[in-house]
């Protein structure tokens, strides 16, 4: 076991773009640089970049993430339309099952962490 930093440096990025029935606003390109995934696919942690745009998210029933924001800023909408924004140093929390709306106001960086449960939460 050892302590695993979580950086850009040395890590080829993943790209890709949202899911086309998704997409709200635009067509941002993310990029993506996994610094960390269990064998088991418990926890996932790296950080993950975006263009501006907004598309509509489900997160799976057993799937939380937590986040921080370097740079940028994001707005996420729940289905009641209750909005929260979050810039740098910032940090929060999207719960299972969140369903809603996830927008990139300013070009955005942030650390990422995703844990899956090993069943969903009620």
């Amino acid at each position: 076991m050892k302590i695993v930093r979580i950086s850009q440096h040395n890590i080829v990025p993943q790209q890709d773009r949202p899911n086309p029935q998704r997409l709200v606003a635009g067509n941002p390109l993310r990029h993506t640089w996994p610094a960390y995934d269990t064998a088991d696919g418990v926890c996932a942690a790296g950080i993950w970049s975006c263009e501006t745009g907004a598309w509509r998210i489900a997160f799976a029933d057993n799937k939380h993430e937590f986040f921080a924001v370097i740079s940028g800023q994001v707005c996420l909408t729940d289905e009641a339309g209750h909005a929260e924004t979050f810039g740098p140093g910032e940090a929060a929390v999207i719960p299972a099952g969140f369903r809603g709306e996830f927008r990139v106001l300013a070009p955005v960086s942030k650390y990422y962490v995703i844990v899956t449960a090993a069943a969903p939460v009620v």
